[in-house]
């Protein structure tokens, strides 16, 4: 007799969650979870074969559920449920990687054809060759810089150093910390908190718990991430945001492995692999006293830095032709073909929002597009009109090209920097922007012609 799958459902609601056990136990192994914490907790003790979670729930919410099943090594296919004014959110929870979403009342009929189709997608992926969780399966980048960076992580994924990421926003630094959970080997979860999205009254809460009663509306215990991440990997998107005294609390915490939830003196021991990752210059906010030098330096342990897109431009071919085929099997549509001109045009652009932006140009593509290739026309306006500053100075030379270019290149570039920085009123970060390079190439140029700050 086959084993039955495993299902776990997840409903704040207890009424919805009643009906579900009742049609689906004659069929299924059920567990249930009353709300996304209870959820969590199941999911490390417990391998499951399909998740069923509401999307609005207290505390931690559905996507917070959909993220943690998803981090799992053996992570099972994931339904959830949305009431009928919130469904941008469940599309949100698709694209993150959920099956598919249905609106409440939640029809039970429908709801078992869209089981048999998730039961079935994990009986094709079963069928499929293990692949061993490595940089190949997840990098979509190829050029030498991005190589060199997957060389890291595979050499860092291991230990329990804690990392700091950094990078433009839009660069990659989330994917890059995914990488090296995956790669760890650690059994735990992967838990991210996106600090600059929480106000500083509700950061610590999320961080480390609270107790009921610990302060007005606190009327149920829950554990924070630190908790919830025991085992596994906590990482701390945008860690220049946290507030000084929070800073004091995390920084104990990477000292003595122990925290308290707020309320409590009771201290709890967590093993956690702390990643952390910044698009802002934290040596500059020590110097200025708005973020604490002992846990730079705590955290700053290993430091990868993710290179804007405009630094490894090689890649925007095939990262384009990649989202193009993932966002056309989203919608159904046949995979479109670039024309030449059209991903000259690309490959050109600056792309200050980095990966995020050609990911979500691409989307937007393949959403409107009726034919079988991308024209130049098709592009948004501003990559269609983008012209370089540089045109035809290539600021980015390799260090073989910079020997080889000629004294006259070499001038036009001087000059041509100092132009753009007397018209951003010597503001380096402007004058980057406008250049098409980042703040650090820049840097480095200045540096080289004797300009210093």
């Amino acid at each position: 007799m086959a084993e039955m799958k495993k299902i776990l459902i997840v409903d704040d609601e207890i009424n919805t969650r009643m009906a579900l056990v009742r049609y689906l136990r004659r069929r299924f192994e059920i567990d249930e979870a009353e709300n996304g914490e209870v959820a969590i907790h199941a999911l490390k003790q417990k391998d499951y074969d399909l998740v069923l979670t509401d999307l609005r729930m207290p505390g931690v919410d559905g996507i917070g559920v959909l993220d943690a099943a998803l981090s799992k090594a053996n992570a099972p296919q994931c339904i959830v449920f949305t009431a009928y004014g919130s469904v941008e959110k469940a599309v949100e929870a698709v694209k993150k990687g959920a099956f598919d979403f249905m609106t409440k009342p939640v029809k039970l009929d429908k709801l078992e054809a869209v089981i048999n189709k998730a039961l079935e997608n994990i009986e094709n992926h079963a069928a499929e060759p293990a692949q061993k969780t490595s940089r190949k399966s997840a990098n979509l980048c190829r050029s030498e810089a991005m190589q060199k960076l997957y060389d890291v992580i595979e050499t860092v994924a291991p230990s329990r150093s804690t990392v700091l990421i950094t990078g433009e926003s839009g660069s990659g630094k989330e994917v890059a910390a995914k990488m090296l959970h995956k790669m760890s080997g650690r059994k735990g979860l992967f838990v991210a908190v996106h600090c600059a999205a929480l106000p500083e009254n509700l950061l610590e809460s999320e961080l480390f718990g609270h107790e009921k009663g610990a302060f007005t509306g606190a009327l149920d215990q829950r554990k924070g991430r630190f908790e919830l991440s025991d085992g596994g990997t906590l990482f701390l998107d945008e860690i220049g945001e946290i507030p000084l005294s929070t800073q004091v609390k995390l920084l104990r915490v990477l000292e003595t492995r122990t925290f308290e939830r707020i309320g409590s003196s009771d201290p709890i021991q967590c093993d956690i692999r702390l990643l952390a990752a910044t698009n802002k210059d934290l040596k500059k906010m020590v110097d200025e006293g708005t973020f604490r030098e002992d846990l730079y330096y705590r955290l700053n342990v290993v430091n990868l830095e993710i290179p804007p897109l405009r630094e490894h431009a090689e890649d925007i071919e095939h990262l384009a032709n990649e989202f193009a085929a993932e966002f056309a099997s989203e919608n159904g549509k046949t995979v479109p073909v670039f024309t030449p001109e059209a991903m000259q045009k690309l490959k050109k652009y600056n792309f200050p929002g980095n990966i995020r932006e050609l990911r979500n140009c691409i989307e937007r593509l393949i959403v409107f597009n009726k034919t079988p290739e991308i024209t130049e026309d098709d592009l948004p306006e501003n990559i269609r009109n983008y012209t370089p500053v540089f045109q035809e100075i290539k600021l980015l030379q390799n260090q073989e090209q910079k020997q080889l270019g000629s004294d006259n290149i070499n001038e036009q570039e001087h000059a041509l920097i100092l132009k753009v920085l007397e018209e951003c009123g010597n503001n380096r970060t402007l004058a980057a922007e406008k250049l098409g390079i980042s703040r650090r190439t820049l840097q480095r140029r200045l540096k080289d012609y004797g300009i210093n700050e």
